[in-house]
């Protein structure tokens, strides 16, 4: 799930570092396939679409997509893998998802929560968001509207990390 263009932040004197955990999601979710929800409001019926796929796990990619959106707007360096130095601090960010259904030819809603909590202090902040982006039909409409919902996942994920980076660490919700 590749994201569209972000704007990226300027670096700052002080290396700023983030590592994204692996992904809380519903086991429904957690495959390559691509998953769709029925287009009547009362069908809790799924289709698991074997011939649509995600490029790895939906759990890959999404966690993938997110990092690397988060990294850019914040202009950090995403050392999930490694390449921070002992003794740097980062901001570790575990995020649950609890929603992520792309609704045939309608549209795809999202709903995330996350935690947040820098890795040389105690204190840890949670934030809940969730949203919705329209869709046409087919799916290339649906994948579209599923990276423009992951673009605004990590923008709001990059302000909760911009806003504890500069001042108190505290809850939100977007």
């Amino acid at each position: 799930m590749a994201e569209p263009a972000a704007t990226t932040a300027p670096r700052s004197a002080t290396p700023l570092f983030i590592e994204l955990a692996p992904l809380a999601l519903p086991e429904r979710l957690a495959r390559p396939q691509m998953v769709v929800r029925k287009a009547d409001a009362a069908s809790t019926e799924v289709e698991v679409l074997e011939q649509h796929r995600w490029s790895s796990s939906f759990e890959s990619e999404l966690r993938d997509a997110l990092a690397s959106g988060v990294a850019a707007r914040l202009g950090a360096a995403d050392s999930t893998r490694g390449g921070r130095q002992t003794g740097q601090p980062a901001w570790r960010i575990a995020v649950q998802v609890r929603q992520f259904d792309a609704i045939d030819g309608t549209r795809v809603d999202a709903a995330l929560s996350w935690t947040l909590r820098r890795t040389d202090a105690d204190r840890s902040a949670a934030c809940q968001w969730s949203a919705s982006e329209p869709a046409g039909a087919g799916i290339d409409a649906l994948a579209q509207a599923a990276q423009r919902l992951t673009a605004r996942a990590s923008e709001a994920i990059a302000r909760h990390v911009a806003a504890a980076n500069s001042g108190p660490l505290g809850d939100c919700r977007i």
